[in-house]
């Protein structure tokens, strides 16, 4: 019997993607609502810790007139959040992207049914509360349970219900920040491990379907405004991306060394990690005397910032007290985003490079984009997803060619000077390794025919043995059929005289692999062929 893989198609998608397709609609529809639930909670846990009042009306802690009683509440919320972990799951500690990725991984996409439920409700509380962190982490991860769950009640493989989970979360990143492609490309970059379009349009069906949603329940975009940027990009522009971009790439190396720093400071403590969210709650509440700005998610802090009217005071409160408070408290363990504290990093870093160039203020506002971008790319390692969402969330266009180089000149750096991303060092340290590159399969790019051995010559069968290669197909579907048979060789047939013409073996398979590593290792000067035309003699 010969399985579909061998049938010489530029994909392997089969019908079952129509299955996956309406089901991850149904996913972006629960996970819009789960993250329009998730900001209300935000915005309630605010009122109730700051003002002391039953309001799910978006509002500021840095507005609150508790005075130095301010101090107390983040560390009121970080024991909160410390006691659902230990005694809820401890599965919610942390940013919620390398958990996904976790799940997907090393548990077969399966996330624990407690996870939607109190991920979303440690995160508001541990934001509401002063926490200087993003809801966009808590949110991936929330829909993703959610995508998680539906995948395990249905009877589907692995590879679909990672599928399903990553509709989730893509779905739950797009109705965040109204940025659909940039979250399809998110979950490429980080969290589908493949480029198919099993996968491919589920995903992108459930990213539309919550960015659509998004427009009726939480507005339409952009979700920053900028001011108007006509001029087309200039050349010392685009080098000053370039360097700006570079430089970003090591803020990003900095900022993530810095709270694994403090995480491994919190590991050091001899008391129990329940009451470690407490501890870093005191250093969010004397950040929060110093710069009250620092508390919260600060939307309204990255608003300022791409408006280009950014003072000094905002931004020097952003890089000294925002980052310290950010990195300090995630170390604690407890439960929040990187993105938008990233974001607002990376913003006050290119606003302050505008400030130093005397930049107008829509130049010092491209800046501060070109910045975040940077950030984004250099510290997740997602160049494509950091070119895209600020251009989503900002629909400034013109910065396309600038943001472009200044993402991918950030991607650079930090994959030659950090030997992991800010979200994959966290799967590092809990002893698993990854590679986030990804390229066709070596064995794809070999066919049956050129490495067969023992050669027959055309002996023919009236009978096939049930598993067999064709002789023009990718020795990749030839290895899948061994594997899943359990064969360690297989029998080649000419597709279409019928006839075996060989054998294919294990170490036929190392063969053609082998020819991938002679394209990758040997370094060969090709010079002008001898031939006579050419002018040369045999």
């Amino acid at each position: 019997m010969k399985s579909e893989a061998s049938i010489l198609r530029d994909f392997t998608v089969d019908r079952r993607v129509w299955l996956l397709s309406g089901v991850s609609i149904g996913i972006g529809i629960c996970a819009t609502l789960l993250a329009v639930v998730l900001l209300r909670c935000i915005s309630l846990s605010t009122n109730l810790f700051y003002y002391h009042r039953f309001s799910i009306a978006p509002v500021s802690s840095a507005g609150s007139s508790l005075g130095y009683w301010m101090v107390l509440i983040p560390v009121l919320g970080g024991l909160l959040v410390g006691l659902m972990a230990r005694f809820g799951s401890d599965k919610i500690r942390g940013h919620g992207i390398p958990e996904a990725i976790e799940a997907i991984l090393l548990h077969r996409a399966k996330v624990d049914p407690k996870i939607a439920l109190l991920k979303p409700l440690s995160a508001a509380i541990a934001i509401g509360s002063g926490g200087p962190f993003g809801a966009e982490g808590p949110i991936i991860m929330t829909g993703g349970a959610v995508g998680s769950l539906i995948g395990q009640w249905m009877h589907v493989t692995d590879a679909e219900r990672t599928t399903l989970l990553v509709a989730g979360a893509a779905a739950g990143m797009s109705a965040t920040f109204a940025t659909p492609v940039a979250a399809i490309l998110l979950a490429v970059e980080l969290l589908l491990f493949e480029w198919r379009p099993r996968s491919l349009v589920p995903v992108a069906l459930a990213s539309a379907t919550a960015g659509l949603l998004r427009v009726y329940w939480l507005g339409a975009g952009p979700l920053f405004n900028m001011p108007a940027f006509d001029a087309p990009p200039r050349g010392s522009l685009v080098l000053g991306a370039l360097v700006l971009g570079a430089i970003l790439a090591l803020v990003a190396s900095a900022m993530s060394r810095m709270m694994y720093a403090f995480e491994d400071l919190f590991e050091r403590l001899p008391i129990h990690w329940m009451w470690w969210p407490a501890i870093g709650g005191v250093g969010i509440g004397v950040g929060g005397l110093f710069f009250p700005r620092g508390l919260g998610v600060g939307y309204d802090n990255i608003a300022d910032l791409l408006r280009g009217n950014a003072p000094l005071g905002l931004i020097g409160g952003i890089l000294l007290a925002k980052s310290l408070m950010w990195a300090f408290s995630l170390g604690s363990g407890t439960s929040g985003g990187v993105l938008a504290p990233l974001l607002m990093i990376g913003g006050a870093v290119g606003a302050l490079a505008g400030h130093l160039i005397h930049a107008p203020v829509e130049s010092q506002a491209l800046w501060a984009l070109i910045g975040m971008g940077s950030m984004l790319a250099g510290s997740l390692g997602v160049p494509l997803t950091a070119i895209l969402f600020c251009l989503e969330v900002t629909h400034c266009l013109p910065a396309l060619l600038p943001l472009t180089v200044a993402c991918i000149a950030s991607y650079l750096v930090t994959s030659l000077i950090m030997p992991r991303s800010i979200l994959t060092e966290k799967l590092s340290r809990r002893g698993y390794h990854l590679t986030r590159e990804y390229g066709v399969d070596p064995l794809e790019l070999v066919l049956v025919r050129d490495v067969v051995s023992a050669p027959a010559q055309g002996v023919s069968t009236h009978q096939l043995p049930d598993f067999y290669a064709y002789a023009d197909e990718t020795t990749r579907s030839a290895a899948e059929t061994m594997a899943s048979e359990g064969l360690e060789t297989l029998t080649v047939v000419d597709r279409e005289t019928r006839l075996i013409c060989g054998e294919l073996s294990l170490r036929d398979l190392l063969r053609g692999r082998g020819r991938s590593y002679e394209r990758e290792s040997e370094r060969l000067k090709l010079s002008r062929s001898l031939s006579p035309e050419h002018g040369g003699h045999n």
